[in-house]
């Protein structure tokens, strides 16, 4: 069905202003030059699409078009749109086939119809999720199944078919992906020009330091002889972007961060299999035995896999064939040793391959188990022909041929479905069958697979030779086989045809292969040594991949070969794309160069024949070149009758029959279906074009003429009604100015006749009052008169007195009321006051103002606790002790007396030293004790308590000397900034055996303070006298020492130093204040 049979807005759309013809079902002339000189045409002008019926051509740009945009797909590929919205609504199973050679862009067709597919579903939390896994299951497998390639910088080296699966509301609920034939050849050796997967490449670059560490690789492509060198980089593709873009998107899809890791220690792993080399090792029985030459690789990859070294190089070294009960062990020579590698690393990338699909699946298969509606999208390799063929050419180009095979069954189908549908007459097309081609590679007998799986599976020597020497003998009177070793006679002298080669003819062209390697690529053997070890192997994932490893499941039998695999898959595939209704994209490359506005007219031309799309056209056009529904038909064509312009009010089919009728279209050139109207010759088609062309003029004529018309009347309306509001407009402001005036000039006569009787009744008042003044005045006065008359006596004699109180009563108001504002704070050390204003108040002002500092005093006091009143109290002892007389004590002012500097209580380690002082600690800190033999210190504990002082040592705590309070007589300190001072013992006591004792402390403003203070309150206690001089005595054991203080120069340094001057003399060095 092609896409103006459901969408006419579509058809009309490549009717109207189309660059040459949008569907080359209408094209006339009909050849292979206006074919191609019309694909030519829109390629110039960015129309890359072109229709045969429902069949897209589409041409790659090489170069991104704003058509590619989820907006304009449908209006570009409207055959996408009918797919999804027959499947959705007519729950018909669909499938889109997108061919063609490499290069020639299905892969961007196939992310086109994706995009296309999450475009115009629905949306949700649970869809935007599937429609994005969909999405990003496509840079995934990019990565790890496409390539560069001469043609192609991003070729797909794998067949992708994805099944997408739809619920009943054609919201997407997941996808089914399966591959075909990863040329996995391509992971130990690549043409000249070519790229290994991109992913080894990404890996490189894009990894971090970190990561590449734990995989053991370096950065340095040249390192890894699996990358080929001179294509390493590709102009346009940013591997490290593009493996950033990979990490995300195997995240999305739902790689686990672990999962992720395996994957990149297996891709790591085949890296550092190519850079494994062998050396021969001559044995005693002649023969060669492979032997590893470095192996710091081989320890790399082994340390990664989790295998055992000596097991991966025996596998290398060793081959073990079983057969029934026996097992006979023979050497690899170097050659087979490379075979094993390439062998090993060719099968551990493709089944990693074939994980990583089936991971995918589990990821975003549906998982509600109702029936699913289906849209198939193959995405499979094109045609190759290369210079050197091989046997993956020859694989791909067989499914090529499978599919062209399809291809022209469904068409034909489809054409023959709808002739019957509408009960047109249907006369069959001569078209030329590939069958015969296909008949050629898959007959089960003579065909030249199987006859390649008869070569591989029979005893004796097998070569490449014995292979081609059976095609020669059994296909050699083929019509579509070459040979130049064949009995066919006419190939003997073709010199195009090497010996070692055979020639196929596909729809194509002609295909020439080079027999070598057919048999060990078909083999596709790898060692049951090697899958052994690799099951041995502690990498969880490297198990799941080499399952056959397994030595509790050994199968002796050998293995199906790749062409039997393939074939099988192939078969499946035609199958399932069989029970679907087909949707075409063919797409063509416009040149080898992989440029924009290039197109090679000998290159399209090669590709449209293979491609079959002038047999296509010709399929089409053998009954009817157009045909269209009655309505649209009639919507678009009505004008060219009178009867049917510019409704018709009968049946949509009558009326096209009135039309053509009335057109003098003959009756030979269209038949009417049920439901269409079929012509058969585009010029007819054509022709109806230009009358409707034509009679659009005239109604845009008749259109313009109404128009203007339509126009002129109604600017004129327009101008009356603007006058008339105008007019009535003006008349308004004319009479509402002279209302205004009216309004003003009664306002000033109003405001004039109002002031002139204000003033007159205020001449009245003014009067009035003078008068009532007068008299009030003359009244005061005789009044005055007759007081000062009746108490002139009094008044004299007290005047004066009364006056000098009162007055004095006043100042003495306003002085007391003065200070109630200007009182000071209550801070008993704000000494601000009021000045005094009169010097007869000074004896009352300063007797207010000690009041008050006596009674704020008193406030302040009265908020202090018990503890901040000893602690002021014995701060107030300090002060009348060393104030003016001690330079150390200013800066001991603003210093708090903690007591207790040790916490002794808390602190385990004086634990002991606690337990032996019985009373509670008033003050506990460390001393030095200082040595009269040489003047230095030694650390001690202080400890005072009510009744006693106490000296133990710093670090054992043991007590060294405790002394009552009642035995120490005096304290003599100096009088400069040091710590020292000497505690001198009552004489004949049994603390003052060994004599005085001279100390040093940072806080000996509070011990003497606290000694003094804890001395005068003890009731049975003599006071404590302080002793303040620069020169005092000292009594140790029998000598008396005279301990003298002097001022330090800056070379003292910043500490008191005391040095013995002789058995009689210890000075102390005391540095100068700043």
């Amino acid at each position: 069905m092609s896409p103006v049979d459901t969408n006419p807005s579509v058809k009309t759309s490549l009717l109207d202003n189309m660059i040459g013809v949008g569907d080359m079902v209408l094209l006339e002339p009909l050849n292979e030059d206006s074919f191609i000189e019309n694909l030519r045409k829109r390629f110039d002008h960015n129309e890359i699409y072109t229709y045969i019926g429902s069949v897209v051509i589409s041409m790659n740009p090489y170069r991104s078009l704003p058509i590619f945009t989820p907006e304009k797909v449908e209006e570009y590929l409207p055959g996408l749109d009918e797919a999804y919205r027959s499947l959705r609504d007519q729950d018909k199973d669909q499938c889109i086939l997108i061919t063609g050679e490499s290069g020639a862009g299905k892969t961007e067709a196939s992310k086109l119809v994706m995009s296309y597919v999450a475009a115009v579903c629905g949306k949700g939390q649970e869809v935007n999720k599937v429609k994005e896994q969909l999405l990003q299951s496509n840079p995934v497998l990019e990565a790890f199944g496409n390539a560069k390639t001469v043609r192609n910088d991003n070729s797909s080296r794998f067949g992708k078919y994805m099944d997408i699966e739809f619920d009943f509301k054609g919201d997407p609920l997941g996808g089914v992906i399966s591959n075909y034939l990863l040329e996995k050849s391509r992971v130990c050796k690549q043409p000249r020009g070519e790229r290994n997967f991109h992913i080894f490449y990404q890996l490189l670059s894009g990894a971090s330091g970190d990561t590449l560490t734990k995989l053991k690789l370096d950065r340095d492509f040249s390192k890894y002889n699996y990358l080929s060198l001179d294509s390493a980089t590709v102009n346009g593709l940013d591997d490290a972007a593009s493996f950033r873009t990979v990490r995300n998107a195997m995240q999305i899809v739902g790689f686990m961060e672990d999962e992720v890791q395996l994957v990149l220690e297996l891709v790591a792993a085949v890296l550092k299999l190519g850079n494994i080399e062998f050396k021969p090792e001559s044995r005693v029985n002649g023969f060669d035995e492979s032997r590893v030459k470095d192996k710091n690789d081989l320890k790399e990859m082994c340390e990664l896999l989790g295998i055992e070294q000596s097991v991966l190089e025996r596998a290398f070294s060793y081959r073990t064939v079983e057969a029934k009960m026996e097992k006979v062990s023979t050497t690899l020579n170097v050659a087979q040793a490379y075979y094993a590698r390439d062998a090993l690393a060719k099968n551990l990338y493709s089944r990693l391959f074939s994980w990583l699909v089936t991971r995918i699946n589990e990821s975003i298969k549906a998982q509600a188990k109702t029936r699913h509606k289906v849209m198939g999208v193959l995405d499979i390799y094109g045609f190759e022909i290369f210079e050197d063929n091989s046997f993956e050419q020859f694989i791909i180009n067989y499914c090529n041929e499978k599919l062209q095979q399809i291809f022209i069954e469904l068409t034909l189908r489809e054409e023959q479905e709808e002739y019957v549908r509408e009960g047109i007459e249907w006369t069959n097309i001569e078209y030329f069958n590939n069958a015969v081609i296909c008949d050629l590679i898959e007959n089960n007998q003579n065909g030249i697979l199987a006859m390649l799986d008869e070569e591989c599976l029979r005893p004796g020597t097998v070569t490449d030779d014995t292979f081609l020497d059976k095609l020669n003998t059994i296909c050699a009177e083929h019509q579509h086989f070459e040979s130049r070793l064949s009995k066919n006679s006419k190939f003997l002298t073709d010199h195009s045809l090497p010996h070692s080669c055979f020639r196929i003819q596909h729809y194509a062209g002609k295909v020439l292969y080079r027999v070598e390697g057919f048999v060990d690529k078909n083999n596709d053997l790898l060692y049951r040594d090697l899958s052994q070890a690799m099951y041995k192997a502690t990498h969880s994932l490297m198990r799941q991949l080499f399952p056959e490893g397994n030595p509790a499941k050994v199968n002796l039998k050998r293995p199906p070969t790749a062409g039997f695999q393939f074939k099988a898959s192939v078969g499946g595939l035609m199958k399932n794309l069989q029970t679907k209704n087909p949707n075409y994209i063919r797409c063509i490359k416009p040149n080898d160069k992989k440029a924009a506005h290039i197109f090679t007219d000998s290159l399209v031309c090669h590709q449209v024949r293979y491609l079959g799309l002038m047999e296509n056209v010709r399929v089409r056009r053998a009954g009817y070149a157009f045909r269209q529904p009655y309505e649209p038909c009639l919507e678009r064509y009505k004008m060219l009758c009178k009867q049917t312009w510019p409704h018709w009010r009968g049946p949509a089919r009558d009326g096209v029959e009135v039309l053509l009728t009335d057109c003098s279209v003959p009756a030979e050139e269209f038949a009417y279906g049920r439901s269409k109207i079929f012509i058969r010759n585009p010029r007819t088609l054509f022709t109806l074009e230009e009358r409707r062309r034509a009679c659009l003029e005239d109604l845009a004529t008749l259109i313009q003429k109404i128009y203007r018309g339509w126009k002129c009347r109604t600017h004129f309306l327009l101008l009356k009604k603007s006058q008339v509001v105008v007019a009535a407009w003006y008349r308004r402001y004319a009479q509402q100015n002279k209302y205004e005036k009216i309004k003003s000039a009664t306002l000033v006569m109003q405001s004039f006749t109002r002031g002139w009787k204000a003033r007159k009744i205020l001449r009245q008042l003014k009067y009035e009052k003078r008068c009532k003044e007068a008299v009030t005045t003359i009244a005061a006065y005789w009044h005055g008169t007759q007081v000062r008359r009746e108490y002139r006596k009094f008044f004299r004699a007290n005047a004066g007195k009364k006056i000098y109180c009162f007055i004095i009563q006043r100042i003495m108001q306003k002085y007391f009321l003065g200070l109630k504002t200007t009182v000071p704070s209550m801070s008993p050390i704000d000494n601000t006051w009021s000045a005094q204003p009169y010097s007869f108040l000074e004896g009352a002002h300063t007797e207010l103002r000690r009041i008050f500092h006596l009674w704020r005093c008193k406030k302040h006091r009265g908020q202090f606790t018990e503890e901040k009143k000893a602690v002021y109290e014995e701060k107030l002892e300090a002060s009348e002790i060393f104030k003016d007389k001690k330079a150390l004590y200013p800066s001991s002012v603003s210093q708090p007396f903690k007591g207790d500097y040790l916490e002794i209580h808390k602190n385990p380690k004086y634990l002991k030293l606690n337990s032996a002082v019985e009373e509670k600690v008033l003050l506990a800190d460390v001393v030095n004790k200082i040595n009269r033999a040489n003047g230095k210190g030694s650390p001690r504990l202080f400890l005072l308590t009510k009744s006693n002082f106490v000296l133990a040592d710093q670090k054992t705590g043991q007590v060294k000397a405790s002394v009552p309070l009642p035995d120490l007589t005096s304290v003599s300190v100096s009088t400069q900034s040091d710590g020292f001072f000497a505690l001198k013992l009552k004489e004949g006591s049994a603390s003052a055996a060994k004599g005085d004792f001279l100390l040093s402390s940072e806080h000996l403003i509070e011990i003497i303070t606290k000694l003094h203070r804890t001395g005068t309150t003890a009731a049975d206690k003599d006071q404590i006298n302080i002793d303040i001089s620069d020169e005092f005595l000292v009594q140790f054991k029998q000598d008396k020492v005279c301990v003298k203080f002097i001022q330090g120069g800056p070379k003292n340094g910043t500490s008191a130093a005391c040095k013995r001057k002789n058995n009689r003399l210890l000075e102390v060095s005391v540095p100068s204040s700043p």
